[in-house]
């Protein structure tokens, strides 16, 4: 007997062989709805925007209720520094996400320029790093009765297998006091993944990774004579063959206590609340599925921790900026 418990998981294993197909081409990012919170992720160009060490990691559990749903970790640092009298961004990222037996890893170091103008500041930034793709074969299990996958078919690995490739990455960002909006582009080159299957010198499988277009933007917008701010966001996100939008209305006080809700097209609304300790803020954020999805899913669930040190930037500062440990 097919329940539906077995039909969506069966839906899982659709969506994992479709990464693992001789030729596929899949997204590898996954969709932040604190997107805000972490736009170097996005956009390298980011990287080193404030006069601070960023340090941030975050996690999402996808479509909560669906047994091996998708599963996402995030950890990223960034900070500014000044050479040959310019001012630069430096950053590191790390995300891992698992989903049924499939593991995805990417791993980047980031590099921006910055230069002011029109009372704001424009960055160029661009991201290298490496691009790793495992799927579990080995653990691979078809339920009786299901009538959509071949347990026979070649296109179905086996085996472990596993690959990595070359990536990169590049954005332009404009920053100014009341507001930001950034371009960027992930996965330029296309990367292709050959996936080798474990003591089997003859298989092999190719995992795309879709080149990715990014427009996101927000703004910051105090209402006069209170200690409330409107901060409006949103973010953009195509392919060329499929287009995801999302939009972000949040409010913060005292810059304290912020809260928020948002709509991401054709998929999921969601709620947001954070707060903010001196240089800590904490963010979490649930959504809840429009699509079909929800007939088999409760929501899912985000949190994001953010960490800041403070740097002077001033240009007539000469001074050599004190070790971590003793600030």
């Amino acid at each position: 007997m097919i329940t539906r418990s077995t039909t969506y998981h069966a839906l899982l294993v659709s969506l994992v062989l479709l990464a693992t197909t001789w030729s596929a081409h899949a997204q590898v990012d996954p969709q932040f709805t604190q997107y805000w919170a972490v736009p170097a992720y996005y956009n390298a160009a980011a990287a080193g925007n404030h006069d601070a060490i960023h340090i941030a990691a975050g996690s999402r559990l996808q479509w909560v209720g669906i047994k091996h749903a998708p599963m996402t970790f995030v950890a990223m640092a960034d900070m500014p520094f000044r050479f040959l009298e310019k001012r630069w961004g430096v950053g590191v990222v790390l995300q891992h996400e698992s989903m049924g037996l499939y593991r995805s890893m990417q791993a980047g170091a980031q590099l921006a320029w910055k230069k002011r103008m029109l009372r704001g500041m424009f960055s160029a930034g661009v991201q290298v790093g490496l691009l790793s793709e495992t799927f579990k074969g080995s653990d691979f299990f078809i339920p009786d009765g299901d009538d959509a996958h071949d347990s026979s078919d070649d296109a179905i690995p086996k085996n472990d297998v596993s690959g990595n490739a070359f990536d990169i990455n590049a954005g332009v960002m404009f920053t100014h006091k009341w507001f930001w909006a950034g371009l960027s582009v992930t996965h330029i080159t296309s990367p292709s993944v050959t996936l080798k299957a474990e003591g089997d010198e003859e298989k092999y499988y190719e995992f795309d990774a879709g080149r990715t277009f990014y427009f996101m933007g927000g703004s910051n917008i105090p209402i006069k004579n209170t200690l409330f701010e409107i901060q409006p966001s949103f973010m953009l996100k195509t392919d060329l063959k499929f287009f995801v939008a999302e939009a972000t209305a949040r409010v913060r006080y005292n810059r304290f206590l912020s809260a928020g809700v948002g709509y991401r097209l054709n998929d999921a609304v969601s709620v947001m609340i954070g707060a903010e300790f001196k240089n800590v803020f904490l963010g979490y954020a649930f959504d809840y599925p429009t699509s079909a999805i929800n007939k088999a899913s409760t929501g899912s669930h985000e949190v994001f921790v953010t960490y800041k040190v403070k740097l002077d930037m001033n240009e007539k500062n000469k001074n050599k900026q004190k070790s971590i440990r003793l600030m």
